[in-house]
């Protein structure tokens, strides 16, 4: 009985974080207004995508360029308001719209019936025909749908190509990946025959690595379906008509053909020129900064709540222990990621300023004090209770019998399983990567994008990986041997 009201409890106060996101679009639309008294457009993107959005380097700095960005930049100018992009993972993006950490998405998106139930588009302001990108090799072996037959296609999750192939290609195993670059890596790596993409994005693989060409496979391709829109959140009229009349002005003078993509095609051949790996180090510099403030972070608030839920653990308190346990069991059968995209879009809707730097190392801290805890409560239980019993025999509190015999024996004992879980930790920061915290793993993708090199950044991010983990090892081995001796 008691396990069925813990479990309600739980339940309870889930759908209290979740309840207030169900009516935030309740009110009457004033979302325009509210991004003119801000100041700010703030805009969701996966800059994975040449020539709708893609990264290059000027002045050592990154920048968001591509054909969406310089639309969202002329949205932006005509509102009278500064832009502020948000880069992450494609299929993050109508949750990020959703809960409000972005006013608008654009990210060559087809607004799909499906996509409209949720979201509210702008009318389409580019179009183009689904294409396949296959190796070079193989272009004698693959022209239309029906040679595709039994192999494997990739297509980036959450898009229309995604749909297309599991719709017209069912006899062929699809292979959805947030990441394009990942796509293509697969592709050359013969994981997967072909990659369904947009035609502008396709060319612009192709004619940035030779190995590679596309094809039109003739995909059956619904009108209604095709072309790419902006979206907002549903009910945001005032935000979708200001978009179309900057739509209706940007198709009357043809910027996208005679401004836009020029432009991208101008970055992209820059890109090609100077995409060695030396050219990117600060990327790299930056992702590691990023990658050590979390992992600092989190060990200290994940070592400090640990310790805590340990003892109330052991606690004879009922509701105390109950608390703990809850916490603990409730934290190691969920994924992390998971978590990492709940505080940011579950609680972070209700707080709206939360960044998601501060929503990663939250998540991190939280998930890493539930194995910290059990780490403690092991060691604690391996201290024999007659040490227990002698110090209460000599006058000590209980407080003053945990922190002078009982913990600092216990530390000795779980050392080695404790930096085991702080080097763990360095790696599983990575997740965080998904909500657009510019960690090493972040900075890897926007590498990735900006060189058209799928392999060596990564390569370069697993070197990194090692040299930090390798040296908190041999840091927690030296005090490991201190207490040895002492």
């Amino acid at each position: 009985m008691k396990k069925k009201s813990l479990f309600l409890f739980i339940i309870v106060f889930l759908l209290a974080l979740i309840t207030p996101l169900t009516h935030v679009n309740a009110a009457s639309d004033n979302s325009l207004q509210q991004v003119k008294d801000k100041g700010t457009l703030v805009v969701g993107t996966s800059a994975d995508y040449p020539p709708y959005e893609f990264t290059v380097k000027k002045n050592g700095k990154t920048k968001y360029v591509g054909l969406d960005i310089s639309l969202a930049q002329k949205f932006a100018k005509d509102i009278g308001v500064k832009l502020k992009v948000k880069n992450m993972n494609f299929d993050s993006l109508l949750v990020a719209l959703e809960t409000h950490k972005v006013d608008m998405v654009i990210a060559g998106m087809n607004p799909t019936p499906e996509r409209q139930k949720s979201v509210s588009f702008s009318n389409i302001y580019y179009t183009g025909d689904q294409y396949m990108l296959i190796n070079k090799k193989d272009a004698a072996q693959f022209r239309k749908i029906k040679d595709f037959k039994g192999k494997t296609i990739g297509a980036q999750t959450g898009s229309l190509q995604y749909s297309l192939v599991k719709d017209q290609m069912k006899g062929n195993d699809v292979k959805g990946l947030a990441k394009l670059n990942d796509l293509v890596i697969a592709l050359q790596s013969q994981k997967v025959n072909a990659v369904a993409m947009e035609e502008a994005t396709a060319k612009a693989f192709a004619s940035n690595n030779h190995t590679l060409k596309v094809i039109n496979p003739g995909f059956d391709i619904d009108e209604s379906q095709t072309g790419s829109a902006i979206g907002f959140s549903k009910g945001a009229d005032s935000l979708v008509n200001a978009a179309n009349k900057t739509i209706a002005m940007v198709k009357k003078d043809d910027l996208i053909n005679k401004e836009y993509i020029p432009t991208a095609a101008k970055n992209m051949t820059s890109n090609s020129k100077t995409n060695s790996m030396a050219n990117y180090w600060t990327y790299f510099v930056k992702g590691i900064e990023y990658t050590l403030i979390i992992t600092v972070v989190s060990v200290f608030f994940g070592f400090m709540l640990g310790t805590l839920f340990a003892i109330m653990r052991l606690s004879r308190n009922r509701l105390a222990h109950a608390l703990a346990v809850a916490y603990i069991e409730f934290v190691r059968g969920t994924p992390l990621m998971v978590q990492v995209m709940f505080v940011y879009f579950g609680i972070g809707a209700i707080i709206q300023s939360l960044p998601a730097l501060i929503a990663g190392i939250i998540a991190v801290s939280l998930n890493s004090a539930a194995y910290v805890a059990e780490v403690i409560r092991s060691g604690i239980e391996s201290i024999p209770a007659g040490q227990t019993e002698a110090s209460r025999s000599l006058g000590m509190s209980q407080r003053e019998t945990y922190r002078y015999i009982i913990i600092p024996q216990a530390l000795k004992n779980i050392w080695p399983a404790l930096g085991n879980e702080f080097v763990t930790l360095i790696k599983e920061s990575s997740i965080v990567s998904i909500i657009g915290v510019t960690d090493l793993m972040y900075q890897m993708q926007l590498v990735q994008s900006a060189t058209y090199k799928g392999v060596i950044p990564i390569f370069i991010a697993m070197v990194l990986y090692f040299i930090m983990t390798f040296g908190l090892s041999k840091v927690l081995g030296y005090f490991e041997g201190k207490m040895k001796h002492a």
